[in-house]
């Protein structure tokens, strides 16, 4: 009997007499609302996102080969574009979109709202993108490279030589020695969007790290870091961490320096900000976790601390048992038992706490947090713990803006405003 009806379905539409398999499909493809009455829109978007950031008004959609871009008061599609990876710069209303191909020189600045382009680039081979500004590196023959720092209309701000030290770096944003935001599940690693721009960065080079000063785009030191040696840049300075293997264990220090002069400017004597991964023996091979001024590390006891990274002071030293799971240079969030605690690092006071727990990032306009059971996303304001929305739901948080943040679950995207 089955059968029978699907021949007859079949011929039906075979023929143009009736055809139920597109309704059928868009009724098989429909897919429930992410956070029915808290989403201001959903849309479908393209397939798995790479990244999503907020520009603007518009929502930047990365994919593995090519981008989209969504209105943020409706969720509607404004453009799309072939690129191999795309990065959002500044801010408001001077944000734009940063793309280009992979293994080929040159990038593109595009409008957020438009998708035009508003300057093209041909020679370089890397570029990072922040709040503040635009960085590139474009390289010619031998030694000779050179750094732009552009503001986001197309105004140059400085050149600098720095070396040869182009053919390890390209692309969108790649790594430098510095601090890195803690990751979180469900949570997107670049949630908190373009970070400032640094008062000073540091570029490899076959062992040592050029020192740039982006203020007045100078070459300021070349730090040459020996064998049981990591050096990265936070807060102005350069931090020098050795790590000694001895009796079994690791013992770590901490030096900070102040360029182009060199000067010591703090040191601690067992600080561990935790640049050696679990089973790797002494060898550093990440990075400091922490905002652009605030480096997490760990006391001899193995309790927790955050530092100030341009003068060294404890800006929190965690009891027993208790974990910094989101920090930045403003906030810290600390899980202690089965409840977190905002922190407000001027002040170095508590200022709320919540009950539960679960994975959490900062960003500069709220407090995510993603729960696993029962699946919840929320929002809370950084300095008061006060929920800025908050639904159940599996979906996961890629952007915050100053009025919502962006979740995804599969190829559903909403936007929910925040209270």
């Amino acid at each position: 009997m089955l059968i029978s009806v699907v021949v007859v379905l079949v011929v039906l539409a075979t023929t143009h007499t009736w055809n139920p398999w597109p309704k059928w499909w868009a009724w098989f493809n429909t897919t429930a609302p992410i956070a029915e009455g808290v989403a201001r829109w959903q849309s479908t978007i393209g397939g798995s996102p790479q990244s999503v950031t907020i520009a603007g008004d518009a929502v930047i959609v990365e994919y593995r080969t090519s981008i989209e871009a969504y209105g943020l008061t409706a969720g509607i599609k404004l453009w799309g574009s072939d690129a191999d990876w795309a990065a959002v710069a500044g801010d408001g209303n001077d944000a734009v979109v940063v793309t280009g191909r992979l293994l080929t020189k040159g990038y593109q600045v595009l409008d957020p709202r438009s998708g035009a382009v508003r300057r093209a680039d041909t020679e370089a081979t890397a570029v990072w993108t922040y709040r503040t500004g635009i960085l590139d590196l474009r390289c010619g023959k031998g030694s000779d490279c050179e750094l732009t720092a552009w503001d986001t209309r197309g105004n140059v701000r400085w050149r600098v030589g720095t070396g040869g030290i182009g053919f390890v770096l390209d692309a969108a944003n790649p790594d430098l020695p510095d601090t890195k935001p803690m990751t979180a599940n469900g949570i997107d690693d670049d949630v908190a969007g373009p970070r400032q721009m640094p008062s000073l960065i540091g570029l490899p080079d076959d062992g040592k790290i050029r020192i740039i000063d982006t203020a007045t785009g100078k070459l300021v030191q070349t730090a040459e870091p020996a064998a049981d040696q990591r050096v990265a840049v936070a807060g102005g300075r350069v931090l020098t961490v050795t790590a000694t293997s001895a009796d079994g264990t690791c013992y770590f220090g901490v030096v900070a320096s102040d360029p182009p002069g060199g000067g010591t400017v703090w040191k601690r004597d067992g600080l561990n900000l935790r640049t050696a991964g679990n089973g790797s023996g002494c060898k550093q091979d990440r990075d400091p976790a922490g905002g652009e001024d605030v480096v997490l590390g760990v006391d001899p006891v193995g309790r927790q601390e955050l530092i100030a990274a341009h003068d060294g002071r404890i800006l929190w030293h965690g009891a027993k048992g208790e974990e910094v799971q989101a920090v930045n240079d403003s906030y810290a969030v600390i899980r202690a038992g089965s409840s977190l605690r905002g922190l407000a690092l001027s002040r170095g006071s508590v200022s709320w706490t919540r009950a539960g727990t679960g994975s959490v990032a900062i960003t500069p306009n709220a407090v995510v947090i993603a729960t696993p059971k029962p699946s919840r996303v929320a929002a809370l304001s950084p300095s008061s713990g006060r929920v800025l929305v908050e639904v159940r739901t599996n979906a996961k948080i890629f952007a915050t803006g100053t009025g919502g943040m962006i979740v995804v679950d599969g190829r559903d995207m909403a936007y929910l405003p925040f209270a």
